[in-house]
């Protein structure tokens, strides 16, 4: 599933090319939103918000996708073939000189932007680590939506994945910001605070937003720091994928698991992240 970093990637792509230009045409996959409404609107913006992607219109439109595990969205010069078929796209944009296509995405709505404050998603969400305004209260406000109450029995691994908690973190940071901070992915989140104190929460999301920050230029994600004799794919990352692999810091194995609600696979280091007593096993 797209991360915080894609999605901030994908907007910077779209903004230069939508951005100022008038939609004069524009479809979309029923049963779905009604794009016709779009044309002769001009965008306003294009933003991600944690995995969300918004384009706004002066219309007063306002257009929501969520990428899920397969979307994306594509850009393409008039008449140019596409690279996935037409019936896989899922709303189409066409303004002078780009057509914007998104694929695949299974959410795909169009809403009056002034609804944007009580929308079910967006006003749930926790403060977005992409944000470029993301200070002490922000780092406050992720802490306090971690070890709320609804979240006290959740496993760590879990939480950091709950965009109403803090928006952007999806399974590969999970597992990395985890090892790097030396955290059980199983601890629960009340167990956590009450052994570490909120400090390890203000860790987590700081090494989170450190992450996604690093990688939003583009190009293989990047959580490691390779010496020069040790590049390549196998180098990128700390734990993510490497299951029965040594660990870089203590050469243990490394261990995988799927588990929760979203039955998301998490990898760890046993040694390096120990369990506590009160962690479940």
């Amino acid at each position: 599933m797209p991360e915080g970093d894609t999605l901030d990637r994908t907007a910077a792509a779209l903004r230069p090319h939508l951005v100022g230009r008038r939609i004069v045409a524009a479809s979309a996959r029923q049963p779905g939103p009604r794009a016709d409404r779009l044309v002769g609107a001009t965008v306003d913006s294009v933003e991600s918000r944690g995995k969300q992607l918004l384009i706004r219109f002066d219309s007063g439109l306002e257009l929501r996708t969520h990428l899920g595990m397969h979307g994306s969205w594509h850009r393409y010069a008039p008449g140019e073939r596409w690279h996935r078929p037409a019936a896989r796209a899922r709303i189409v944009l066409d303004v002078e000189g780009t057509v914007a296509v998104c694929f695949d995405a299974p959410t795909v709505e169009l809403f009056d932007a002034r609804a944007e404050a009580v929308h079910p998603v967006l006003a749930a969400m926790g403060p977005d680590l992409m944000a470029g305004q993301f200070g002490e209260e922000e780092i406050a406000e992720a802490a306090h939506r971690l070890r709320a109450p609804e979240r006290a029995s959740l496993t760590i691994a879990e939480a950091l994945l709950d965009q109403d908690a803090v928006a952007g973190v999806g399974n590969v940071y999970k597992s990395e910001v985890l090892f790097v901070e030396r955290v059980h992915p199983f601890a629960r989140v009340a167990d956590l605070v009450a052994d570490r104190g909120d400090n390890v929460l203000r860790a987590l999301i700081l090494s989170s937003r450190r992450m996604l920050l690093a990688n939003r230029e583009g190009g293989a994600r990047v959580t490691t720091e390779p010496s020069g004799t040790e590049r390549g794919r196998e180098s990128r990352l700390w734990v993510y994928g490497r299951a029965g692999r040594p660990c870089r810091r203590c050469d243990s194995v490394i261990l995988d698991r799927r588990h929760g609600r979203l039955n998301r696979r998490t990898f760890w280091c046993p040694r390096c992240q120990p369990a506590s007593e009160e962690t479940p096993r």
